[in-house]
């Protein structure tokens, strides 16, 4: 009957309590610590837990007798043979709680309300209602005093104001001032001072912590008015919601990637260390755990979302669909870092993998930027990030800042995998493509007259990149020249150690006439001749 008169406070008034047998208690004491290391105790449920330093223990005076805030401990539970009886009542920090009942695996209807905050002003009225239905049921003495550590005081709530003519706005009836007020009153709330105007503040109890909004008092006044009387056809004023920037630009890249094959994914925000390292393009950040009662092993919170879309692509090639072209858009979470921006810490990404080659995935990543900003510059430089096969990965720049990664997986992170095929990936930061996002669509009319188009194979360095070797071009093309594509490339016999080739495929048009020889080869020779002077580049035969 003690431990039933505890459960049925709880269920009173959400303040959970502990009866001890004050006679077990090592020297009758009671203390609150952290556990020491190596430290055990057997719970009522009679299973053994090892407690951590950061667990907050019931101590007597040489050992914890409960798990403050989840369970109490078997040797000094109540039983037939019990006289003496302590009553505990506490208020425990939050986090503290759920930080233990997670690393036990132990849940409990006190722990549940401890992890979602009590009313700290109830404390010592829990305290002393438990004690008089003891006294009822079971008859004993009381001792006069209480022990108390700490303060019992809790800061007042705020204030809420409540502008009465917002009522009949959002309900659509007109419920009087003075009824509205004798609602809210009865309810426990305070009333500061008069109405004014047709507002007043209320304070709410200590144990209506959901009371918080404007809102939160109307709903009330609703509720205990009555909902009838809420006629079914009453007028409630709407107004239509608009999609925002990112609703834009996200449908957009939605609507693109699909048209282009690709299947959207939505996958587990949580992955484990081996997942992880699939694909690290940040390096060997430290990332963010969570302890997770029921997924121990994916406990990170991901900081890409590629090593989940190739788990999905295995997952497919498991079932018998093979290639799967796969994107997703979230969140990914790289810090813990209160009052810093949230592109900063928990930025949305667009995550791409797929079976097509470099230049294809490229293609789509081009296609993304210009579908969204327009004639906004992507260029692509070496990438470090260590997943890439060698020489086959680049980071991504849009309009001169990172966007991003591309490239082909190494074929030891398909392997570890278990992936017929390779893999090419993509990650790119959606607040940069956001930025320069122009969702306004302008005409463009379709060309009068023919292209013409030359390809030049270069003969370069190494060291020379595509990508420079197509800033020379576009720089000395001159205003005929439309577009640049990269044609294939080439190390072998026929050409010198140290050397590689480029073919370029150019493509001149005119909007006022067709184009003559003579123009083309003007502008193919000034492309020539600026390779040949910036890059030491000459045309194989």
């Amino acid at each position: 009957n003690v431990v039933d008169v505890t459960n049925y406070v709880l269920m009173e008034c959400a303040q959970p309590l502990h009866a001890f047998d004050f006679d077990k208690l090592h020297e009758r004491r009671i203390v609150v610590r952290r556990a020491r290391k190596g430290e055990k105790i057997v719970a009522i449920d009679q299973r053994t837990y090892e407690l951590s330093p950061e667990t907050c223990v019931i101590a007597d005076a040489d050992r914890p007798v409960a798990i403050g805030g989840v369970m109490g401990g078997l040797d000094t539970e109540i039983g037939n043979r019990t006289t003496n009886v302590l009553i505990e009542t506490a208020d425990f920090a939050p986090m503290s709680i759920r930080a233990t009942a997670r690393a036990l695996n132990l849940h409990s209807d006190s722990s549940f309300r401890f992890e979602r905050g009590i009313d700290r002003a109830g404390l010592d009225w829990a305290s002393r209602r438990c004690c008089q239905l003891i006294l009822d049921v079971a008859g004993g003495e009381l001792l006069d005093d209480r022990c108390v550590a700490g303060t019992l005081t809790a800061a007042p709530p705020a204030p809420i104001r409540l502008r009465f003519p917002q009522i009949a706005r959002l309900l659509g009836i007109d419920v009087p001032e003075a009824r509205a007020a004798s609602i809210l009153q009865a309810l426990g709330l305070q009333q500061r001072g008069g109405p004014k105007k047709g507002t007043a503040e209320f304070v709410p109890p200590s144990w209506r912590r959901d009371l918080i909004r404007e809102v939160d008092l109307i709903e009330e006044v609703a509720r205990i008015h009555g909902y009838h009387h809420i006629p079914d056809n009453v007028t409630v004023p709407l107004e239509l919601s608009r999609r925002t920037e990112r609703d834009r630009v996200t449908a957009k890249v939605r609507e693109l990637l699909t048209a282009a094959r690709f299947f959207e994914a939505v996958t587990m925000s949580f992955v484990s260390d081996k997942t992880r390292r699939h694909f690290m393009p940040r390096g060997d950040r430290p990332p963010l755990s969570v302890d997770h009662s029921s997924r121990r092993h994916e406990n990170l919170l991901r900081q890409s979302l590629v090593p989940s879309l190739l788990e999905s692509r295995r997952e497919n090639e498991r079932h018998g669909v093979f290639n799967a072209d796969l994107f997703e858009i979230a969140k990914v979470y790289l810090e813990a870092g209160p009052g810093k921006p949230e592109r900063d810490v928990e930025p949305t990404v667009i995550g791409i993998v797929g079976g097509r080659d470099f230049a294809a995935m490229k293609g789509i990543v081009t296609a993304l930027a210009r579908a969204i900003a327009g004639k906004s510059a992507v260029t692509v430089r070496p990438s470090t990030v260590a997943q890439f096969a060698e020489g086959r990965g680049a980071e991504v720049w849009l309009d001169g800042r990172s966007w991003g990664w591309l490239g082909e997986l190494d074929r030891n992170v398909a392997d570890e995998l278990d992936l017929r095929d390779a893999v090419v990936a993509a990650e790119l930061d959606l607040a940069v493509l956001e930025d320069v996002a122009d969702l306004t669509p302008v005409y463009s009319p379709l060309p009068n007259f023919p292209a013409v188009e030359r390809d030049l194979n270069f003969l370069l360095d190494e060291a020379v990149t595509w990508q420079e070797l197509e800033e020379v071009v576009q720089g000395a093309g001159g205003e005929l020249l439309e577009a640049i594509a990269f044609g294939g490339q080439y190390r072998g016999k026929q050409i010198d150690a140290g050397k590689k080739s480029y073919v370029v495929t150019l493509s001149f048009r005119s909007t006022e006439r067709t184009l003559t020889s003579d123009e083309v080869d003007s502008a193919q020779n000034a492309v020539v001749e600026a390779g040949r002077q910036k890059l030491g580049a000459t045309l194989r035969a």
